[in-house]
């Protein structure tokens, strides 16, 4: 009894602290967050360093004010260490995952209640039996009736499973975002609220290390590219509200795996709470693959394709003549992305998506094609719309889309998809 006592003592207590009423606990995720930063290291950025950012940022803006009909920002970029980085994108994480939070909680919720919505002792019967074995080997034959003014409340408290579960997944995944993006933006979707860019000396250098390219020139390069992106967030205005929208569509399509649930509990000893969040962080709950989900990614995949491919475009004219090194630096990206860099990771972590480099080189060519075949004009009004981007349908022939773009109305020409 004693064990058993400090079992539900300490599960009680997790899943307690690990939710709240919109399926998140920020103090949670923060404090896991940090936590996890500090043990892999987070240096201060010196007083050089800070310098070092902001001119290579102001003159990665007048570089792009050659390139590009967007305007720049006015204001002092920022020099972050890691925990800052979590800091300042917080709000916005949470603000882009809590739909899918409040989904995992609500459908674990759903799991454990009958079919009137509440918990009765068939449905805690059942749950039990599906608890570990060192757990249901206290009581052979199955729950007292004493039990269950005590079990009672551990099955409410089961009902934050779900939101346990993606706290301390989205903890793990801040962590190690914070110790491998370069700035606000490397993601490729917006993280801060004004324009402004910021980037991380210590992982600046780390992105450096071993391709043979002077410090200095891979911070220009990356503060191109962060002004880059923070020029599209900033002056495109739809484009933050369609990103959220497409995440929470995805989110409203999302299913969960009850087998999953009670095998993965099966192998979790509970007198163990730093099992229990082991066990939580690698992600127990998962969402099934439904048609509605299929749909939402696609258009969430084409967008953040669009804006990566944008980015790429922009950056390669606004070097191509000032930077010797520039391809050797937009192929170590293009490797990074291949190989799973932050933001593949992220995405495939948190919403089962993955990113597909083939996309982002097809918009690449859709925006350099509209470039040189038609204007810088042409190819950055493609975002005064949305209904003006390419379709994942068009990506497929980007010449093609080029063509239609260019000459309304007429047939594409002849090898235009050569």
């Amino acid at each position: 009894m004693a064990s058993l006592g400090a079992a539900l003592q300490s599960l009680g207590q997790m899943l307690a602290s690990g939710s709240t009423s919109t399926g998140l606990n920020r103090e949670m995720v923060s404090d896991l967050s940090r936590k996890a930063i500090v043990g892999r290291g987070d240096p201060t950025p010196s007083t050089e360093q800070r310098q070092a950012v902001v001119d290579a940022v102001r003159l990665a803006e007048v570089w792009l004010d050659a390139v590009t009909t967007l305007p720049g920002g006015a204001l002092e970029p920022l020099t972050w260490s890691r925990s800052e980085w979590l800091v300042a994108t917080l709000p916005a994480w949470l603000r882009y995952v809590e739909p899918i939070a409040e989904q995992m909680r609500q459908g674990v919720a759903g799991l454990l209640a009958g079919p009137d919505g509440q918990v009765g002792p068939a449905d805690m019967q059942e749950m039990f039996e599906a608890l570990p074995e060192q757990f249901r080997g206290m009581f052979p034959g199955g729950i007292p009736p004493e039990m269950s003014t005590m079990l009672g409340p551990l099955m409410g408290m089961m009902q934050q499973f779900g939101s346990v579960a993606f706290t301390m997944q989205l903890s793990q995944v801040l962590a190690e975002l914070a110790c491998e993006v370069v700035g606000a933006t490397d993601i490729g979707v917006p993280l801060v609220e004004d324009a402004r860019c910021a980037l991380i000396p210590a992982n600046v250098r780390e992105f450096g290390d071993g391709i043979g390219v002077n410090p200095a020139e891979v911070l220009l390069y990356l503060a191109l590219r962060e002004a880059a992106h923070q020029r599209l967030f900033s002056h495109v205005t739809w484009l933050r509200p369609r990103i959220v929208g497409a995440i929470e569509e995805y989110a409203r399509g999302m299913r969960l795996d009850a087998d999953q649930i009670s095998e993965a509990m099966r192998e979790v000893d509970l007198s163990q709470p730093q099992a229990i969040q082991d066990a939580l962080a690698q992600g127990l709950v998962r969402p099934e693959d439904t048609a509605e989900q299929r749909a939402a990614l696609a258009r969430l995949q084409t967008l953040l394709a669009l804006i990566e491919g944008w980015v790429e475009d922009t950056v390669h004219e606004a070097t191509r003549e000032r930077l010797a090194c520039a391809d050797a630096l937009r192929e170590t990206m293009r490797r990074r992305r291949a190989a799973g860099g932050p933001g593949e990771k992220a995405f495939a972590t948190l919403v089962g998506m993955e990113l597909r480099p083939r996309a982002i080189r097809e918009a690449a060519t859709v925006f350099g094609a509209l470039r040189v075949r038609g204007s810088v004009e042409q190819r950055d009004g493609l975002w005064a719309h949305p209904d003006l981007l390419p379709t994942p349908e068009d990506l497929q022939d980007p010449l093609g889309f080029v063509d239609t773009v260019l000459h309304p109305g007429e047939q594409p020409t002849l090898g235009a998809t050569e």
